[in-house]
């Protein structure tokens, strides 16, 4: 049975949106940067939120929300993963989960692997949490990125205590192997380390690609894994704070549930209903007709490099809204970003944010509609002939 593809909401419409993508540049430039998606809300959100609007339901989270069972629902209908609900907690968003995790695993001065190109808040969350960044970045073979993890192991040796893992990987879009996974959760246990997993893309993975969860990648995992993830970049909910810290063993989920009181009174009301509803089998068929969009949309990326900016190089991401595209060959500096969005008016994100792998590249955000992509990259192409 076909799945039509989800449709964007139109322009004069998304630039009354109040939030970063729609207030921070001149409505001249198509803002393709930040991780905000131009699409409706799923239905069953939308409906959740107006009634607690229409009652007043506006006061503090309750201690017992039940996005704890929601999210166990969800996992064991999206990737076969069977979690009980104590071991699911929540919290504000995934970067606070993310250090609060990692204060509690981690002593000042400690060494955490990231892996860049990553996301750049991952570099101060390390910090904000009083340990220190240890890059080790992807292997690029040239075909799909993936994780390094013989220099996995040597910063394991030299004493590093975690890794933040990104899983699916932003910006490039990888999903990682069960195999993979499996053998970091193993050298993990063997030098006593901890893996964080920031699993906020996994709803958004391309088919063939499979998402597997950290901790149901190998027994090992379950000892030594932490994921963290939310509803907020599938669903478009990141103004609604909230997400889930979820552990695979005994040991792993009494760290979580000795952090301080308020990490979970971080967590904001209208997250929960929002996440809850997002969350539920409602909302799944509003996501297949989303993935269509997205797989739509990651292939006519493709097709409109070819066309426009043939020196660019771009491969199909795994999962994701976020395209990674290297455009070093135009000349535009070792970050193209800024050159880009005064001449050609697409504001993109800033490669080399996410490490010095990111030099000479940009991330384009491709959740809009069709001809918005078109109109973007048919400017930046009209940049390139300017030589």
């Amino acid at each position: 049975m076909s799945v039509t593809p989800l449709q964007a909401l139109p322009l004069d419409l998304l630039r009354q949106r109040s939030s970063t993508k729609w207030r921070s540049y001149d409505d001249d430039v198509i803002p393709m940067f930040v991780a905000e998606t131009d699409f409706p809300l799923a239905p069953a959100i939308t409906a959740a939120l107006h009634r607690a609007v229409e009652i007043g339901d506006t006061g503090y989270t309750p201690p017992r929300p039940g996005i704890d069972v929601d999210f166990a629902a969800y996992a064991q209908r999206m990737w076969g993963w069977t979690i009980g609900p104590s071991r699911i907690r929540w919290t504000g968003d995934v970067m606070m989960g993310v250090v609060e995790v990692l204060r509690a695993v981690t002593s000042p001065g400690d060494r955490v692997i990231v892996t860049p190109p990553v996301y750049p808040p991952f570099y101060d969350t390390v910090e904000e949490a009083g340990a220190v960044v240890e890059r080790v970045p992807l292997i690029d073979d040239g075909e799909r990125w993936s994780l390094d993890l013989a220099g996995i192991e040597r910063a394991f040796s030299r004493g590093a205590r975690a890794i933040l893992l990104c899983n699916p990987h932003n910006p490039t879009g990888t999903v990682h192997s069960r195999e993979s996974l499996a053998d970091l959760a193993r050298l993990a246990e063997r030098y006593g380390a901890s893996v964080v997993s920031d699993e906020i893309h996994a709803p958004l993975t391309h088919a063939p690609a499979v998402f597997t969860p950290f901790l149901d990648a190998a027994p090992e995992a379950a000892a030594v894994g932490y994921a963290v993830t939310s509803a907020s970049k599938t669903y478009n909910l990141a103004g609604l704070k909230c997400a889930v810290i979820v552990t695979g063993s005994e040991e792993t989920a009494a760290v979580v549930r000795s952090l301080p009181w308020e990490v979970e009174w971080r967590a904001g009301l209208f997250g929960v209903i929002a996440n809850r509803a997002a969350f539920a089998a409602e909302s799944d068929g509003w996501l297949a007709s989303l993935l269509v969009a997205l797989d739509d949309n990651r292939r006519l990326l493709a097709e409109l490099l070819a066309e426009h900016l043939p020196l660019a190089r771009y491969r199909l991401p795994d999962a994701g809204f976020l395209a990674w595209v290297d455009v070093s060959a135009y000349g535009w500096g070792d970050n193209p970003s800024p050159h880009i969005r005064r001449e050609a008016k697409v504001a993109l994100h800033h490669g080399p944010l996410f490490g010095e792998q990111g030099i000479g590249h940009v991330r384009i955000n491709v959740g809009c509609a069709p001809e918005v992509l078109r109109e973007a990259i048919t400017r930046i192409g009209a940049l390139a002939r300017q030589g």
